[in-house]
């Protein structure tokens, strides 16, 4: 007898579930844990999980219990004990060559109170963010969102509502730091592709020199070059991986943005993207 398909949303419960036991097992040794050495802060649907999956393959690197831990955002009330808890221990790290570790949140990019807060706690780190051609990554955003039924509106609709649903929530979150807004995550379509005022939040409490900023198109299209640049920047020894699977779905059938859309926003980002090349010092010719 043929057995039902499982509905993979509803394990999300049991998934979280089962790592919130994980964090409490791992509790009473936190203070024997390690705090990440770096961390990848956007932007979302920008190659940040391939990126994740091919650091995580270095011999000189040790993986959290889970990609993205939010503590910066969404948990920072938890405290510290609580976000070392979801990494590797440093015993048996001094020997030759400490493993590094580290965690890949993109909604760390957006938050406005996230620099400061890693600033504090992790003054020594080292920043590695994705920016994705802001109109496509819009769209991706919005069928990523469409899919898990949050959003009822076409993309059209959608894109002239985020005004509306995003009224005053960045002020009330710069306002109030325990603040959290659902629609700040999932409605931020255009919000998160003005990466020029995300950015500079970064560069106002981190050195340029620890901040390294790459193009998605780039990591899609030449993966073993960025790859080496990364593990540059890190500091980890060279390392070619060979085959650089996708471990994010695009497909050649997925929809295309419908042309007005793409035009209204290739206009509505264009003094943006000249801002962010501006603070860049390099085009990131995002105009197709």
């Amino acid at each position: 007898m043929r057995q039902p398909l499982i509905d993979s949303a509803s394990l999300i419960p049991l998934r979280r579930s089962l790592l919130a036991t994980r964090v409490a097992v791992r509790a009473p040794t936190s203070s024997l844990r390690l705090l990440p050495d770096f961390l990848i802060i956007g932007t979302q649907r920008g190659g940040t999980t391939s990126l994740y999956q091919y650091i995580a393959m270095h011999p000189d690197v040790a993986v959290p219990i889970k990609k993205e831990i939010q503590y910066f955002t969404l948990h920072y009330g938890r405290g510290e004990s609580w976000y070392r808890s979801h990494f590797p221990t440093a015993l048996g790290n001094s020997t030759r060559r400490r493993k590094l570790t580290f965690e890949a949140t993109p909604y760390y990019l957006l938050h406005p109170h996230t620099p400061t807060r890693v600033a504090e706690t992790l003054p020594d780190t080292r920043i590695i963010v994705l920016l994705r051609d802001p109109v496509l990554r819009a769209f991706s955003h919005y069928r990523h969102t469409r899919e898990r039924n949050l959003e009822p509106l076409s993309f059209e609709a959608a894109i002239e509502a985020e005004p509306r649903r995003l009224a005053g929530i960045g002020d009330r979150m710069e306002r109030d730091p325990t603040l959290n807004s659902r629609s700040h995550q999932l409605f931020s379509y255009v919000t998160r592709g003005i990466y020029v005022d995300q950015l500079r939040r970064w560069m106002d409490v981190f050195p340029k020199d620890r901040l390294l900023v790459l193009r998605s198109e780039d990591l899609y299209r030449n993966t073993s070059g960025i790859y080496a640049e990364v593990l540059e920047f890190l500091h980890l020894r060279s390392l070619d991986l060979g085959f650089y699977p996708a471990f994010t779905e695009r497909r050649s059938d997925n929809p295309k943005i419908p042309p007005v859309a793409k035009a209204h926003l290739r206009e509505l980002f264009a003094p943006h993207n000249a801002r962010l090349a501006s603070l860049l010092g390099r085009d990131m010719a995002w105009d197709g």
